[in-house]
């Protein structure tokens, strides 16, 4: 969404079932707010939520972070050129 604020805001939402360890959704949560660090200057304008879905395996933790950067970068990309004329 567009932010409501003059600065963006960003979430995370990954719940016990997806990944039952503390220390997974920690490891989940650190990895995507880093990426998100890179792609700060995208995500200025916009209010974002990254919700983890399905269940993941402890050693799929490092992948599914990689795929929900993927996403946003992909998402990012979209609306950089939907921005450009």
């Amino acid at each position: 969404m567009p932010a409501a604020l003059p600065l963006g805001r960003f979430g995370l939402v990954v719940g016990r079932k997806a990944l039952p360890r503390a220390t997974d959704r920690n490891r989940f949560k650190r990895l995507v707010r880093v990426a998100m660090r890179h792609q700060r200057a995208e995500a200025l304008a916009f209010d974002l939520v990254v919700r983890l879905k399905g269940p993941v395996k402890r050693a799929g933790v490092d992948a599914a972070a990689g795929e929900a950067v993927q996403v946003l970068a992909r998402a990012f990309a979209a609306l950089r050129a939907r921005s450009t004329p």
